[in-house]
C-alpha cells in the first residue's frame, strides 16, 4: 500500500513542481511494518518532494505478492498470483520520477532490488504514445544503506539499468549511508549518526532536487523528441540517417 509522510517546509522562493508524480519503491527484506532504515533515509527525500508540490507513492516492494520473471504479467507464465500489473505498474507507469531504495548486502543489492530491476526490464518492449519504449520522458534515482561498502557499486548496477530501459539520469542521482566497517549500529540505530550525517543529507537533497528539476524540464519539453527512436520507424525501414558499413575513411 502506498503510504504518506509528514511534510518539510522549504523556502518560499523554491521552485513548486505540483505538477510531477514520483514513486519511491523500497527493496527492503523486511514486510511492513518491521522498521526499515532504507525507508528511514527515503523518507527524507520523500519529504522533501512533497514540501515542493510532487505527489509521491511510496511502497515496500516485498509488501506485493509479486513472481519472479521477466514478462509484464507472470500469471500468463504459470504463476497463480502476480500482484505487478495490478498494484505497482500502475504508479510505476503514471509517475515522472521513480527512486529505487534498497539495503546492501555483501557489497550488492539485495535480491528484491534486482527482482525489481527484472520486472522493469520486463516492461521495456511497451510503448508510450509517441511510439518510444515506455520509460522514455522519465527521471531515475537511487538511495542505499547498509553497513561497510556498497553504495556506489550499488547505485551504478541499478542507475545504469534505468537508463538502459529508457529513463534519464540527472547529475547526482544517487545518495546513501553506510555504518562502520563490521557490526554497528544502522541508519536509524540511536547513536549511528545517520541522521546528522552532512554528506548523507546533502547528496540525497541534491538528488531529490536534480530528480524534479530534470522531471519538470522534460514534461514541459513533451519528454524526449521522438525523431530517431521510434521502435516502429525503424522497422518500416526509417534509419534516421544511420548508415551500416560506411566507407572507411
Amino acid at each position: 500500500m502506498a503510504t504518506e509522510t509528514t511534510e518539510n517546509s522549504v523556502p518560499a522562493d523554491a521552485p513548486r513542481y505540483d505538477g510531477l508524480k514520483a514513486v519511491f519503491i523500497n527493496c527492503t527484506l523486511k514486510k511492513s511494518p518491521e522498521m526499515s532504515h532504507t525507508q528511514g533515509l527515503m523518507d527524507s527525500s520523500i519529504q522533501l518532494m512533497r514540501s515542493a508540490g510532487v505527489h509521491v507513492d511510496s511502497l515496500r516492494f516485498i509488501d506485493h505478492d509479486i513472481a519472479i520473471g521477466v514478462y509484464p504479467d507472470m500469471r500468463e507464465h504459470g504463476w497463480e498470483k502476480d500482484a505487478w500489473m495490478d498494484e505497482v505498474w500502475p504508479l510505476i507507469e503514471a509517475a515522472d520520477i521513480l527512486v529505487i531504495g534498497g539495503p546492501i548486502w555483501l557489497g550488492d543489492n539485495s535480491s528484491v532490488t534486482r527482482m525489481l530491476i527484472e520486472r522493469l526490464y520486463a516492461m521495456s518492449g511497451e510503448f508510450n504514445d509517441k511510439g518510444q519504449y515506455v520509460f522514455y520522458g522519465k527521471v531515475g534515482g537511487a538511495l542505499f544503506t547498509g553497513n561497510e561498502d556498497g553504495v556506489k557499486h550499488s547505485a551504478m548496477s541499478v542507475l545504469y539499468s534505468l537508463q538502459h530501459i529508457g529513463y534519464v539520469i540527472p547529475p547526482a542521482a544517487d545518495a546513501g549511508w553506510l555504518g562502520e566497517i563490521g557490526p554497528g549500529p544502522s541508519y536509524l540505530d540511536e547513536g549511528s549518526g545517520g541522521l546528522e550525517n552532512d554528506f548523507t543529507n546533502r547528496n540525497t537533497t541534491f538528488m531529490s532536487w536534480n530528480l524534479m528539476h530534470l522531471a519538470s524540464i522534460l514534461k514541459n519539453a513533451g519528454g524526449i523528441p521522438a525523431y530517431g527512436n521510434t521502435r516502429k520507424a525503424w522497422n518500416d525501414g526509417e534509419h534516421f540517417g544511420f548508415e551500416a558499413n560506411p566507407e572507411y575513411r
